[in-house]
Protein backbone atom coordinates (compact mmCIF):
# COMPACT_ATOMS: atom_id res chain seq x y z
CA UNK A 1 0.00 0.00 0.00
CA UNK A 2 2.83 2.37 0.86
CA UNK A 3 4.61 1.66 -2.42
CA UNK A 4 1.39 2.37 -4.37
CA UNK A 5 0.91 5.63 -2.48
CA UNK A 6 4.56 6.58 -3.08
CA UNK A 7 4.23 5.78 -6.80
CA UNK A 8 1.11 7.91 -7.14
CA UNK A 9 2.73 10.76 -5.20
CA UNK A 10 5.76 10.71 -7.53
CA UNK A 11 3.50 10.74 -10.61
CA UNK A 12 1.62 13.75 -9.22
CA UNK A 13 4.89 15.55 -8.43
CA UNK A 14 6.18 14.87 -11.94
CA UNK A 15 2.94 16.16 -13.44
CA UNK A 16 3.53 19.47 -11.65
CA UNK A 17 0.86 22.10 -12.21
CA UNK A 18 -1.02 19.78 -14.56
CA UNK A 19 -2.07 17.37 -11.77
CA UNK A 20 -4.40 19.83 -9.98
CA UNK A 21 -5.95 20.89 -13.29
CA UNK A 22 -6.59 17.26 -14.23
CA UNK A 23 -8.09 16.62 -10.79
CA UNK A 24 -10.45 19.60 -11.18
CA UNK A 25 -11.40 18.39 -14.67
CA UNK A 26 -12.08 14.97 -13.16
CA UNK A 27 -14.61 16.68 -10.88
CA UNK A 28 -16.30 18.11 -13.98
CA UNK A 29 -16.57 14.76 -15.79
CA UNK A 30 -17.33 12.85 -12.57
CA UNK A 31 -21.07 12.46 -13.31
CA UNK A 32 -20.38 10.84 -16.68
CA UNK A 33 -17.95 8.40 -15.05
CA UNK A 34 -20.35 7.66 -12.17
CA UNK A 35 -17.73 8.55 -9.56
CA UNK A 36 -19.26 9.53 -6.21
CA UNK A 37 -18.25 12.92 -4.78
CA UNK A 38 -17.08 11.14 -1.62
CA UNK A 39 -14.51 9.03 -3.49
CA UNK A 40 -13.13 11.92 -5.49
CA UNK A 41 -12.73 14.14 -2.42
CA UNK A 42 -11.07 11.28 -0.54
CA UNK A 43 -8.71 10.81 -3.49
CA UNK A 44 -7.87 14.51 -3.27
CA UNK A 45 -6.85 14.08 0.36
CA UNK A 46 -4.87 10.98 -0.47
CA UNK A 47 -3.00 12.45 -3.44
CA UNK A 48 -2.68 16.16 -2.66
CA UNK A 49 -2.88 16.27 1.12
CA UNK A 50 -5.59 17.85 3.21
CA UNK A 51 -5.22 21.54 2.30
CA UNK A 52 -4.72 21.27 -1.45
CA UNK A 53 -7.05 18.29 -1.81
CA UNK A 54 -9.87 20.23 -0.14
CA UNK A 55 -9.11 23.37 -2.16
CA UNK A 56 -9.09 21.51 -5.49
CA UNK A 57 -12.29 19.67 -4.57
CA UNK A 58 -14.07 22.92 -3.66
CA UNK A 59 -12.97 24.48 -6.96
CA UNK A 60 -13.97 21.39 -8.97
CA UNK A 61 -17.36 20.98 -7.29
CA UNK A 62 -18.07 24.73 -7.56
CA UNK A 63 -17.34 24.69 -11.29
CA UNK A 64 -19.48 21.56 -11.60
CA UNK A 65 -22.35 23.37 -9.86
CA UNK A 66 -21.96 26.38 -12.15
CA UNK A 67 -22.01 24.19 -15.26
CA UNK A 68 -25.08 22.34 -13.96
CA UNK A 69 -26.88 25.67 -13.39
CA UNK A 70 -26.11 26.78 -16.94
CA UNK A 71 -27.10 23.40 -18.45
CA UNK A 72 -30.43 23.31 -16.60
CA UNK A 73 -31.28 26.74 -17.99
CA UNK A 74 -30.11 25.94 -21.53
CA UNK A 75 -31.60 22.42 -21.77
CA UNK A 76 -35.12 22.19 -20.31
CA UNK A 77 -35.10 18.41 -20.89
CA UNK A 78 -32.30 18.06 -18.33
CA UNK A 79 -34.35 20.09 -15.88
CA UNK A 80 -37.34 17.78 -16.45
CA UNK A 81 -35.22 14.63 -15.95
CA UNK A 82 -33.71 15.84 -12.67
CA UNK A 83 -37.13 17.06 -11.50
CA UNK A 84 -38.57 13.63 -12.31
CA UNK A 85 -35.79 12.00 -10.27
CA UNK A 86 -36.50 14.40 -7.42
CA UNK A 87 -40.21 13.52 -7.44
CA UNK A 88 -39.47 9.77 -7.54
CA UNK A 89 -37.06 9.93 -4.63
CA UNK A 90 -38.53 12.64 -2.45
CA UNK A 91 -42.02 13.36 -3.74
CA UNK A 92 -43.12 16.98 -3.53
CA UNK A 93 -41.35 17.47 -0.23
CA UNK A 94 -40.15 20.98 0.48
CA UNK A 95 -36.71 21.40 2.02
CA UNK A 96 -34.97 24.43 3.45
CA UNK A 97 -31.54 25.74 2.56
CA UNK A 98 -30.23 24.42 5.87
CA UNK A 99 -31.55 20.96 5.08
CA UNK A 100 -29.85 21.01 1.68
CA UNK A 101 -26.57 21.95 3.39
CA UNK A 102 -26.92 19.00 5.79
CA UNK A 103 -27.95 16.63 2.98
CA UNK A 104 -24.75 17.55 1.10
CA UNK A 105 -22.84 15.86 3.93
CA UNK A 106 -24.50 12.52 3.20
CA UNK A 107 -22.42 10.54 0.70
CA UNK A 108 -25.41 8.77 -0.85
CA UNK A 109 -27.35 11.93 -1.75
CA UNK A 110 -27.41 12.79 -5.45
CA UNK A 111 -25.24 15.90 -5.92
CA UNK A 112 -27.29 17.39 -8.76
CA UNK A 113 -30.59 16.62 -7.10
CA UNK A 114 -29.52 18.88 -4.24
CA UNK A 115 -28.28 21.43 -6.77
CA UNK A 116 -31.75 21.43 -8.34
CA UNK A 117 -33.25 22.21 -4.94
CA UNK A 118 -30.85 25.15 -4.65
CA UNK A 119 -31.78 26.38 -8.13
CA UNK A 120 -35.47 26.27 -7.19
CA UNK A 121 -34.86 28.12 -3.90
CA UNK A 122 -32.63 30.91 -5.18
CA UNK A 123 -33.45 33.87 -7.38
CA UNK A 124 -30.18 34.43 -9.24
CA UNK A 125 -26.95 32.74 -10.30
CA UNK A 126 -25.03 34.77 -7.71
CA UNK A 127 -27.30 33.59 -4.88
CA UNK A 128 -27.23 30.00 -6.17
CA UNK A 129 -23.42 29.96 -6.30
CA UNK A 130 -23.17 31.48 -2.82
CA UNK A 131 -25.29 28.72 -1.28
CA UNK A 132 -23.81 26.05 -3.51
CA UNK A 133 -20.22 26.85 -2.50
CA UNK A 134 -21.27 27.17 1.15
CA UNK A 135 -22.84 23.72 0.91
CA UNK A 136 -19.76 22.25 -0.76
CA UNK A 137 -17.21 23.49 1.78
CA UNK A 138 -17.93 21.21 4.72
CA UNK A 139 -18.33 17.93 2.78
CA UNK A 140 -15.16 18.68 0.80
CA UNK A 141 -13.20 19.30 3.99
CA UNK A 142 -14.57 16.23 5.81
CA UNK A 143 -14.18 13.81 2.89
CA UNK A 144 -10.69 15.12 2.06
CA UNK A 145 -9.62 14.80 5.69
CA UNK A 146 -10.93 11.24 5.68
CA UNK A 147 -8.94 10.47 2.53
CA UNK A 148 -5.82 11.90 4.14
CA UNK A 149 -6.40 9.86 7.31
CA UNK A 150 -6.77 6.66 5.28
CA UNK A 151 -3.44 7.34 3.57
CA UNK A 152 -1.73 7.41 6.96
CA UNK A 153 -3.29 4.14 8.21
CA UNK A 154 -1.53 0.78 7.92
CA UNK A 155 -2.69 -1.17 4.84
CA UNK A 156 -4.69 -3.74 6.84
CA UNK A 157 -6.59 -1.01 8.71
CA UNK A 158 -7.34 0.73 5.40
CA UNK A 159 -8.81 -2.50 3.99
CA UNK A 160 -10.89 -3.08 7.14
CA UNK A 161 -12.19 0.51 7.04
CA UNK A 162 -13.05 0.24 3.34
CA UNK A 163 -14.86 -3.07 3.94
CA UNK A 164 -16.85 -1.57 6.82
CA UNK A 165 -17.83 1.46 4.73
CA UNK A 166 -18.86 -0.78 1.84
CA UNK A 167 -20.91 -2.92 4.23
CA UNK A 168 -22.70 0.11 5.66
CA UNK A 169 -23.36 1.39 2.14
CA UNK A 170 -24.79 -1.98 1.04
CA UNK A 171 -26.88 -2.24 4.21
CA UNK A 172 -28.26 1.25 3.68
CA UNK A 173 -29.06 0.48 0.04
CA UNK A 174 -30.88 -2.70 1.04
CA UNK A 175 -32.91 -0.91 3.73
CA UNK A 176 -34.09 1.71 1.23
CA UNK A 177 -35.35 -0.83 -1.34
CA UNK A 178 -39.08 -1.54 -1.10
CA UNK A 179 -40.02 -5.09 -0.17
CA UNK A 180 -41.74 -7.15 -2.87
CA UNK A 181 -45.45 -7.63 -2.28
CA UNK A 182 -46.35 -10.72 -0.32
CA UNK A 183 -42.95 -10.96 1.35
CA UNK A 184 -44.02 -9.75 4.77
CA UNK A 185 -43.22 -12.03 7.66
Amino acid sequence: MDSLHTSIQSIIQEAGWLAPILFIILHLVRPMLFIPVLLLCMAGGLFFGFLYGALYSVVGLSLSSLIFYKLVHVFPSLHRKITSLKEKLLGNRKVTLGQVMVLRLLPFMHFYLLSLYLIEMTKSLKEYMYYSVAGILLPSIIYTAFGRAISEMPWYLTIITAALLLGVYKLFGRSRQPEPEGSSI
